[in-house]
Formats: structure tokens, sequence, C-alpha cells
């Protein structure tokens, strides 16, 4: 996967400094990797919303999780794949949309599970299905102190695969 663009994001009379520089994607990769519980927020087929904290890894600029197949999350994203993904800290605040998929893909699988037994110490050897790999479109950053919200706020953009 490409590096995401950089820029600015839209938000009128938040008082932005267009000439400030933006957060680099490190910055972001990093809190998203360190995260420990996230929150995942899809939509009920009737249009409601749900919001689930859950646990997951960052993996190949994906956020990869899992849920019971006949679970809220998992019964709303196979309705609507459309998704957000945010970082519990919202003072260093980083906030993901992109599209869900379950993966069946082997070397991603094996990889999750290691990655998630080393971060929560949590054996995922024998689960099959009902995990997920979220591809990023837009993702938001910011610092929330209010000498830093203007100078900060970074929107990055992936291009679609």
């Amino acid at each position: 996967m490409t590096e995401p663009r950089g820029s600015k994001p839209h938000m009128p009379d938040y008082g932005l400094e267009e000439s400030a520089g933006q957060l680099p994607w490190s910055w972001a990769r990093a809190r998203l990797k360190r995260t420990h519980n996230y929150w995942i927020v899809t939509t009920h087929p009737g249009g409601r919303p749900h919001a689930a904290a859950v646990w997951g890894v960052w993996l190949d600029d994906t956020f990869v999780f899992s849920t019971a197949t006949g679970s809220r999350k998992a019964r709303n994203l196979a309705s609507n794949p459309s998704c957000v993904v945010c970082t519990e800290r919202a003072d260093e605040a980083v906030s993901v949309e992109g599209m869900a998929e379950e993966t069946k893909d082997g070397e991603l699988l094996a990889r999750f599970k290691a990655a998630y037994k080393e971060k929560y110490d949590w054996d995922m050897s024998d689960v099959a299905e009902g995990i997920f790999r979220v591809r990023p479109r837009v993702v938001f950053g910011f610092i929330e102190h209010s000498s830093q919200f203007a100078k900060t706020a970074t929107r990055w953009t992936f291009d679609k695969e």
C-alpha cells in the first residue's frame, strides 16, 4: 500500500491554519498500532448507528479485528461494509473511515493471530471466521490541545485499490 496523501481537512469556522504543517502519517500509524481498545462504528440496516469497543491490530495500514459472526457488528458489516474505527484517546485522535470485509487470507490471518497474541496475550489460533479487515479510505487526526488543534488537524487520503 502506498503512503496516503496528507492535507488539511475541510472544516470551515474551526480556524484551521492553512499554512501550518500537517501531522506526518507516521504519527497516525504509531497511534493506530499502540491503541489497546478501539471503537468501531457500524450502521444497522435500519440506519441506526452502532458503536462498540473492540481489540484489534493495525497491520499493513489496515485494521484487523475479530467478532462473532452473529454479533451486531458482523451483521451490520454484512449489510453495509462502511465503518469508522477510532483510537481510544481523543486528545490525540485518529479516526479511520473505511470498508470492512471478512478476510480468509491465510497469510494475513496468521500474522493477525501472532500480533494479537503478542499484544493482548490472547490465543486466537482456533478462530477460523469472523476476522475482518478494514481498509482505510480517509483518516483524520489531530492533537486536541487548544494551541495545537488548528495547526495539527490532518486528513490522509488513500488511493482506492
